[in-house]
């Protein structure tokens, strides 16, 4: 019985950690000008991706970027001139106009660890309460968190990774929150949460 448990147990880990990520290569993606001579210059996303967390299989470019940073496996330039100032800001923000979704809690912290406020800050987001008429259409569309989700950050698909708050369990205010923010858990299956 107890060989039994370890095979088991052997089993388990390796179905947990087993890292079969796939990306297809520049080249065969449909995505990319197989004309283009500069095309030899790009890496390919296994090349570069294989060496970071990874998030769920299959969504997105499948890499935990909030996790990679945390864990030093990426250190990203955080500002485009020397003379910017970085501030982290740890403060989340409960938005309540989701219909019959769940509460989105956006954390400035995991965006300000490796984004200038600038980027963000007044030119996709009034830094005021109510300000932005934020919806799905408009970031679907490639507007205000559309901008990079979708793109570079993970994808509109993973709806609890914003709609993470029950409406049923929150306690306080729609708005900035009082610190320090959520921390996130490595997220392993797609969750409902109304």
């Amino acid at each position: 019985m107890r060989k039994f448990f370890y095979i088991l147990l052997i089993l388990v880990q390796t179905q947990v950690w087993a890292d079969d990520r796939v990306w297809q290569k520049v080249s065969e993606d449909g995505n990319h000008d197989l004309d283009n001579a500069a095309l030899l210059l790009l890496q390919n996303p296994k090349d570069v991706f294989k060496a970071v967390p990874a998030d769920y299989p299959g969504i997105g470019n499948q890499v935990d970027w909030v996790r990679a940073l945390a864990e030093n496996a990426i250190v990203p330039r955080s500002q485009l001139s020397d003379t910017t100032e970085v501030n982290v800001l740890d403060l989340d923000i409960i938005m309540d106009a989701t219909g019959e979704m769940a509460l989105v809690r956006f954390p400035h912290k995991a965006h300000t660890e490796w984004l200038d406020c600038t980027n963000c800050h007044d030119k996709l987001f009034k830094k005021v309460a109510g300000g932005n008429p934020v919806n799905m259409f408009s970031i679907l569309a490639g507007e205000y968190c559309g901008r990079c989700h979708g793109a570079v950050a993970f994808p509109l698909t993973e709806c609890r990774r914003c709609h993470s708050e029950s409406r049923k369990t929150f306690k306080g205010k729609a708005g900035a929150q009082p610190g320090p923010g959520k921390v996130y858990p490595v997220v392993t299956e797609q969750k409902v949460v109304k």
